[in-house]
């Protein structure tokens, strides 16, 4: 679990709803400059939390249903989900720190 995995429209359901690990989904596209800033941030912390996060990526050019039901407006968009919930959410590139005082209350 030390790195993002894709999630798709079909799988978002069952790989992020339905987990009993706190997802964090990243809500990007190929073309977004600051959602390849915000890459390897998102790497390092699926890495450094491995076990108590998993971390999805969500391309919202293939997969508008779901960034359209969680109202993704821009992108980068980071929401961490929690049984099945949104409890956080980041918008833009944030450094490591501001993501992780958002993500981490939720891993306890």
């Amino acid at each position: 679990m030390g790195i993002p995995t894709v999630v798709t429209d079909e799988t978002f359901n069952q790989e992020v709803l339905k987990s009993e690990t706190p997802t964090l989904v990243d809500f990007w596209a190929v073309w977004c400059g600051p959602c390849r800033m915000v890459a390897p941030v998102v790497d390092e912390i699926a890495r450094e939390q491995t076990g108590k996060l998993k971390v999805m990526k969500l391309d919202v050019d293939e997969n508008q249903g779901t960034a359209m039901a969680y109202g993704v407006m821009s992108i980068p968009t980071l929401i961490l989900f929690k049984d099945g919930q949104p409890v956080e959410r980041i918008v833009g590139f944030r450094p490591k720190g501001d993501m992780e005082k958002k993500i981490l209350p939720h891993l306890s």
